[in-house]
């Protein structure tokens, strides 16, 4: 069973930046499509960024431009580098290998604890 440790995470000003971590125990990462994923309180845990084995991209459009998304499959780690953030971006931030970097995108195994992003002045 694989198993991932987010980190990363911490208070920052709106328009501030985060780099955010996800280191895989398990398995062969670099064959896997990984993908990140946030979940606001109160509200369900959603998809924010895709990267496939070979390190093709994808993004919804609530980040699109302001998060990006890379690998390194030596360390066995995907990151989240987010810039210009908001209020909105206050989440817990979870990663997890996908089935498929294709729709519908289903998370392959157990979450992690994530890691709390805050937005506040």
């Amino acid at each position: 069973q694989v198993q991932f440790v987010e980190s990363g995470g911490g208070l920052v000003q709106p328009g501030g930046s985060l780099r955010l971590s996800c280191v895989a125990s398990g398995g062969i990462f670099s064959t896997y499509a990984m993908g990140w994923y946030r979940q606001a309180p109160g509200k369900q845990r959603v998809w924010i960024a895709t990267i496939t084995n070979s390190g093709s991209t994808n993004y919804p459009d609530s980040v699109k431009g302001r998060c990006t998304i890379s690998r390194d499959n030596a360390k066995k780690t995907v990151y989240l580098q987010m810039n210009n953030l908001n209020s909105e971006d206050t989440a817990v931030y979870y990663c997890n290998r996908l089935q498929s970097a294709r729709p519908p995108l289903i998370p392959v195994n157990s979450w992690g604890q994530g890691t709390q992003v805050t937005v506040s002045s």
